[in-house]
């Protein structure tokens, strides 16, 4: 997932806008850049692999001169994409990931399209709906187009001499939210970034919403749909603690997630812990709600590290995940610990970093409970996983069926033997105690949003709102 954030105010707008951008720095971890507009559009792009945005930007944005800009923190792509078209100079960013890419760029092909931000040979989805954008006879008809086109999610921004267009996903799988402080407008993806910088929340963008905002203020250029499908990991997992989506905050989310895990518990143990940073609230939830203490016997040391779960390779994940938990062995030794985390993606941190720690500093029990329910399907909407064979559960599924089953259904049902056959020998492979994981209508509950609200595809494997077959018992 990516970060945007724009701002539109009477004087310059680089501090906010500087700021605002690096308040999405835990959604990605490959590219950042600004674009201004002042007397000229200027942009500036960096690569942050390993590196901090504000080390990166600090002498850029105070260079950066203008009224009006757009900032991104990229899970994937190259952004903001400046260019030259019949609407006049733009600069465009967007959150979300385009599925079907590779025909869209082919059907581009064939009209003489081309494209010049390539890399290892993947085209930038970024280009790619600045190229639809400008087919159409208007920029609001083009992020139309973008949004009838593509199959995956798209929220942007679109940044030109007049204003900031803010457009979120046409199935609100990706948040955006609307502030204003004094006369300056600014929008974000996340919520959070308003607090500090003294923006007070106006509007959450519906989804397929297209606004416009520039020094008279927002202006709606395509009302929105009731239908709703924004991605529940947002609370789970992806989104900051003081963020709210669709007026739901993180934070108490995940609080009652771990509460719902501690409900139907009965396991013995001396101490409540998440695996930080994303595992404590649920940790809190936990604590609250057995009574077990909560302690911490994994630091996280954050200066220079990124989130584990989002750098893309494997090698860089691993260093991320070994480097920033350091054990408290006074903490650790000979303690039956309850340790909660948001999810198991691949496994591998959990295993061979996480709980190999706490036994070489003599944990005696680790009893691992996860806040959602097995990850089953790689995600068709954001840049995250992209394929089964990188999901713990499907490597589980496959081991004990000895291939790939033509039905996941029996494996989907919490209550069959299947479903507990591929817990255990998740458990086993990764070395706990013992491993709960929160069951799917639990999950919905605590987040607190109507089953019909949310996209649920990473456990479910159903595209929302388009339909899939039920399973065949």
């Amino acid at each position: 997932m990516s970060g945007v954030f724009g701002v539109v105010a009477k004087k310059d707008c680089n501090e906010d806008l500087f700021y605002g951008t690096d308040y999405h720095s835990h959604l990605g971890t490959q590219f950042a850049g600004l674009a201004v507009y002042g007397r000229e559009l200027a942009r500036k792009i960096h690569d942050i692999k390993g590196s901090q945005f504000k080390a990166k930007f600090h002498e850029d944005y105070l260079k950066m001169q203008g009224d009006k800009g757009i900032g991104v923190i990229s899970a994937r792509d190259e952004q903001p994409i400046v260019m030259n078209s019949k609407f006049g100079p733009f600069a465009i960013v967007t959150d979300g990931f385009i599925e079907n890419s590779e025909k869209l760029a082919k059907e581009l092909f064939k009209k003489g399209r081309s494209f010049s931000e390539v890399a290892e040979g993947k085209i930038n989805f970024v280009e790619m709906a600045a190229k639809i954008i400008i087919s159409a006879k208007t920029i609001v008809e083009g992020v139309e187009k973008v949004f009838s086109k593509i199959q995956g999610s798209c929220t942007l921004l679109l940044l030109n001499k007049d204003g900031i267009y803010a457009c979120r996903d046409r199935l609100g799988l990706t948040p955006l939210v609307i502030g204003k402080k004094g006369s300056s407008w600014a929008v974000s993806t996340e919520s959070a970034a308003f607090l500090n910088l003294g923006y007070k929340l106006v509007k959450h963008l519906e989804p397929g919403e297209i606004v416009f905002i520039n020094h008279s203020g927002l202006k709606i250029k395509r009302k929105g749909s009731k239908i709703n499908q924004i991605c529940s990991f947002l609370w789970i997992y992806t989104g900051f603690p003081a963020s709210n989506y669709e007026a739901i905050n993180v934070e108490t989310s995940r609080e009652r997630c771990g509460a719902q895990l501690a409900q139907d518990d009965d396991i013995a143990a001396d101490m409540v812990a998440g695996i930080p940073d994303s595992g404590t609230a649920h940790a809190i939830g936990y604590s609250m709600q057995s009574g077990v203490p909560l302690r911490r016997p994994l630091v996280k040391y954050t200066p220079g590290y990124d989130r584990s779960y989002t750098p893309v390779s494997q090698e860089r994940r691993d260093l991320v995940a070994k480097m920033k938990l350091i054990p408290i062995p006074e903490i650790i030794k000979g303690k039956r610990i309850v340790f909660c985390d948001d999810s198991i993606v691949r496994g591998t941190q959990l295993k061979n970093y996480t709980i190999q720690k706490l036994k070489e500093h003599g944990a005696k029990e680790i009893h691992l409970r996860i806040s959602c329910p097995p990850l089953m399907f790689p995600c068709k909407f954001n840049f995250s996983t992209r394929s089964i064979n990188e999901l713990a559960a499907r490597r589980a599924i496959k081991h004990i069926e000895g291939k790939e089953p033509k039905s996941l259904c029996k494996y989907l049902d919490e209550n069959s033997k299947e479903y507990r056959k591929m817990v255990n020998w998740i458990s086993k492979d990764i070395g706990a105690t013992t491993l709960k994981f929160q069951k799917l209508e639990d999950m919905i509950k605590a987040i607190g949003l109507d089953k019909s609200k949310l996209c649920l595809y990473c456990w479910t494997g159903k595209v929302p709102k388009n339909g899939v077959k039920k399973c065949s018992k």
